[in-house]
């Protein structure tokens, strides 16, 4: 029973990480921008769901690049004439250079009229795709082997993409965009609602909701203190694994905080003792809260 759930919760996992990619890439702008409408040549997003569900390739890109391929390879098959000699030239005839009229263009411009080979390569990625998929799906199948078949076991896999997809937003830019920090926090509060209502559940819902408001306490606690060392976002995040965490208890609240804060400074003075990073400098704090948060609810769902 555990192994298969384990194998559906691992596909599940491995699924839904192949779209976190592709968002993370769109997400991951200037915070006065929204998101990315294009790939970096600039063709719009398109497909399912506006765009937003989709591989890393942009599929203009590759569709002229093979074009351009193909065009290539038949003008390549087709024989230069020698049957008839060469006409010699006369010596007092000087031979003209032919006009620059840029029909020599080599496939350096597009037909929009943007400069570069950008599109010359179809299989190259605009974002990386192996690193999200790969902890979407090892974070399922670990959630699942230590929850069981209970009802949060639903919500966590609910809950663990958009997770994943913070993280790797927050890696590259440093922030946490509103957009996917407040509805996870309303998203777990009303998951794990339900799932207080289901038999065989695990936790406490009042408890879940005391957690968020005490772990995004703390991290407004700290921001104000040093909002330099602590942004905004991470503290919108905090309500959110609050909520999952507070649901096996106060312990796991402090064991999931405490380990985020562990595993970021671990990282950080991994960084100055590799010469990396100095004592001041920022590092994206959401992967090792988010890290930490699944530390405490496997815990958590172990010991329930």
């Amino acid at each position: 029973m555990y192994v298969m759930l384990t194998g559906v919760a691992a596909l599940w996992g491995a699924a839904t990480g192949l779209l976190v990619p592709r968002a993370a890439y769109r997400f991951s702008v200037e915070p006065e921008d929204a998101w990315r409408d294009t790939c970096p040549v600039g063709h719009p997003f398109s497909g399912v769901a506006r765009g937003w569900l989709g591989s890393t390739r942009c599929a203009a890109c590759a569709a002229g690049a093979a074009a351009r391929t193909t065009g290539q390879t038949k003008t390549a098959a087709v024989p230069a004439p020698t049957t008839e000699p060469a006409t010699p030239v006369e010596p007092d005839e000087p031979v003209e250079p032919d006009e620059p009229d840029g029909s020599a263009d080599t496939g350096t411009r597009e037909a929009d009229g943007r400069e570069g080979d950008a599109c010359a390569e179809p299989v190259a990625r605009y974002a990386p795709a192996v690193l999200a998929p790969v902890a979407t799906t090892l974070g399922c199948a670990a959630l699942a082997a230590a929850t069981g078949p209970r009802p949060e076991l639903a919500v966590w896999l609910l809950l663990a993409p958009v997770a994943v997809l913070l993280a790797t937003i927050d890696r590259r830019v440093h922030r946490l965009p509103d957009r996917l920090t407040l509805p996870l926090a309303g998203a777990a509060v009303v998951l794990l609602g339900g799932a207080a209502l289901l038999p065989e559940h695990a936790g406490s819902w009042l408890s879940a909701l005391l957690g968020g408001l005490a772990l995004g306490g703390f991290y407004l606690l700290l921001f104000l203190i040093n909002p330099n060392g602590m942004g905004f976002g991470d503290v919108k995040l905090a309500l959110s694994l609050g909520v999952a965490l507070g649901w096996y208890g106060w312990a796991i609240v402090f064991a999931g905080g405490f380990a985020g804060f562990v595993l970021g400074a671990v990282y950080g003075l991994g960084l100055v003792i590799l010469r990396r990073a100095g004592r001041r400098t920022g590092i994206p704090f959401g992967p090792f809260m988010i890290a930490g948060a699944l530390l405490g609810i496997l815990f958590g769902g172990l010991a329930a």
